[in-house]
């Protein structure tokens, strides 16, 4: 089966934004327009992310994700700010099909078994903001600015046992380089938990890809840079994907 290739869209208030180790934002534009670029070039699938939503202790994606939904049909994992369950009913409400939580299960890991009892394990999706310490990885919060302390393989296994349906793994040390995805990161995660694991953080060319998949055993990769700024495209990614990576089984 090979890896889905899914459009990241981080959002600010009404605008797609993107910038570098997420800090450094940069307006790109209507995320709606993006949205319906990316699944007409067959996106797998979309994550919509509030970016500042955990600073502000609101989402106000939520009307961009029901605009989005009236001409795209592919599964929407929305995320930022999701702290309970009504931010959860709220999000699939508005037409989501998944919900990513960082900060909201760091700080509640109980929010975890709640989403997974409630809606599923598969509307649950982990999402981890991971930066290399002397000692591994270290998840962060708040859009990469906070420390947690907490190891990121340790948080990764006790998610997907209370419910955690799949985990989106952004490198904050890559994410915005264009030098690569953190493979070793990845294989570090993807090689020890059940669920699927979303890449993300640092597609910068072709060649990136092959090896967080056959390398870094990443069963999804999300891209934003690459796409916003018309580098590649959908058909292009998948295509160099269809001769170079292996089916990740």
């Amino acid at each position: 089966m090979k890896p889905r290739i899914i459009a990241r869209l981080d959002i600010k208030g009404s605008n797609l934004i993107k910038g570098i180790h997420l800090e450094g934002l940069r307006k790109i534009g209507n995320p709606n327009e993006y949205a319906l670029k990316y699944y007409n070039q067959g996106a797998d699938g979309l994550i919509m992310m509030d970016i500042v939503a955990s600073l502000y202790g609101r989402n106000n994606l939520l009307h961009i994700v029901e605009k989005a939904c009236e001409n795209v049909f592919v599964p929407i994992t929305v995320g930022g700010g999701v702290r309970s369950i009504l931010d959860v009913q709220a999000a699939l409400n508005s037409g989501a099909d998944k919900v990513a939580i960082n900060t909201g299960a760091l700080n509640n890991p109980e929010l975890i078994n709640e989403v997974a009892n409630d809606f599923g394990s598969q509307c649950m999706v982990l999402s981890i903001e991971a930066k290399k310490t002397p000692d591994g990885w270290e998840c962060y919060t708040d859009n990469g600015r906070e420390r947690t302390g907490k190891g990121v393989l340790e948080w990764a296994k006790e998610a997907v046992d209370r419910g955690a349906g799949e985990i989106l793994l952004t490198s904050v040390d890559q994410e915005g380089t264009k030098k690569g995805f953190d493979s070793e990161l990845t294989k570090l995660i993807a090689t020890e938990v059940s669920v699927p694991v979303i890449a993300s953080g640092g597609f910068g060319e072709l060649s990136h890809l092959a090896q967080v998949v056959n390398e870094g055993k990443a069963d999804a990769i999300a891209f934003a840079d690459a796409l916003h700024y018309d580098r590649y495209n959908i058909q292009q990614i998948k295509e160099h994907m269809e001769n170079v990576v292996g089916d990740n089984t």
